[in-house]
């Protein structure tokens, strides 16, 4: 789902906004995009008013147990499996039931200081639901699925939606100095949150309840490297969709409107560049032969990926893959950006039997 790509006026943006040199205004940029409205798409057309039976809403005030003394992560291996991280009891915080979905709202943590608001999404009136995990990029934040009308779009054909923030974002941004953000520690971004999507197939897989033979990824912006990063490491994922994902790590550090100017010869020295190298869409693409793909870029706003790394990004896609442009505003909105069209596409592989059999 595409609710916070740079299309119009109307739609909030995983890289919206001109993010100048200071942290003040980078952070008030992040703080901002969350409460901008949901794009046209995710709104379903002349639909009646959706009611709703709403449990008191219980704020995370008891602090989670730490994960265990023994936890250690791999910051230099993208599969969890290379580190030693430990789940601790999840807190539920507000369960909100709906005549189309069950909205459920819990804490999750298995990184010291580091908990993290997990949504889960249930159709109604389906048992084993197969689950699409979204991940948005920074600065966007998985708020979105507070608004009733975005769940009911994404549940409305049987799907489990499940979606949290990426690392250093929104509720995931604290106990740091105001000089580290997302992109400075972008190794640590990246590769930590392709360890939370493991770690929450993980614990969908513990707690049961979903068709995890049907389990597909869509990402946006950094979400949507992350998106390609999980699929290199996690065999669960069976199909993956992204949106103008943030990749060609050179050009777009060099070009990248979320990038302040005055911070960019921090991120274009040889040792910087060397610890993302590996996390590049350009190294990955190619790697991603036996799972269903589907690359979408837009091409006529400055604020998504930059034009020359789209290109390169879109160079390195494999021959298996499908590649999607959309060359204006208008052709995207008639194509896929309304009523929820952005899903056709991964719902329709998911319950395809032969692209489940065949991938990986």
């Amino acid at each position: 789902m595409h609710c916070d790509s740079s299309t119009n006026s109307t739609n909030d943006s995983s890289i919206s906004g001109n993010p100048n040199t200071s942290t003040s205004t980078r952070l008030l940029v992040f703080f901002l995009v969350a409460g901008l409205p949901l794009g046209s798409f995710c709104q379903q057309t002349g639909a009646a008013q959706t009611t709703e039976t709403v449990t008191p809403h219980t704020s995370f005030v008891a602090p989670l147990p730490d994960p265990a003394p023994s936890s250690t992560e791999r910051w230099d291996k993208l599969s969890v499996g290379d580190s030693n991280l430990h789940t601790s009891p999840p807190i539920s915080g507000q369960t909100d039931t709906f005549p189309e979905f069950t909205r459920e709202l819990l804490r999750v943590q298995w990184r010291d200081g580091d908990p993290i608001d997990l949504y889960i999404v249930l159709p109604s009136g389906v048992s084993k639901p197969p689950v699409i995990l979204y991940l948005y990029g920074y600065p966007g934040e998985a708020v979105r699925f507070l608004d009733p009308n975005f769940c009911k779009t994404v549940t409305r054909n049987g799907f489990a939606a499940v979606s949290f923030s990426s690392m250093l974002t929104g509720q995931r941004y604290h106990d740091v100095s105001m000089k580290h953000w997302f992109v400075s520690d972008l190794e640590r971004s990246l590769v930590g949150t392709t360890h939370d999507v493991q770690m929450t197939l993980n614990y969908l897989e513990e707690r049961g309840g979903f068709d995890m033979t049907r389990i597909g990824i869509f990402g946006e912006g950094s979400g949507g490297t992350v998106a390609l990063l999980a699929a290199l490491v996690d065999r669960r994922i069976q199909a993956v969709d992204v949106l103008n994902p943030w990749g060609d790590w050179p050009s777009w550090l060099i070009s990248s409107p979320v990038v302040p100017d005055p911070e960019r010869p921090d991120y274009l020295t040889p040792s910087f560049l060397k610890s993302i190298e590996a996390l590049d869409p350009v190294h990955v693409l190619p790697q991603l032969t036996k799972i269903p793909l589907r690359l979408q870029q837009t091409e006529w706003d400055p604020r998504s990926t930059p034009a020359l790394s789209r290109d390169h990004i879109a160079a390195t896609l494999p021959s298996t893959a499908t590649l999607v442009q959309y060359p204006n505003a208008r052709d995207y909105t008639e194509r896929v950006g309304s009523n929820g069209r952005m899903l056709d596409w991964i719902e329709s592989v998911l319950y395809d039997e032969r692209h489940i059999d065949q991938a990986h």
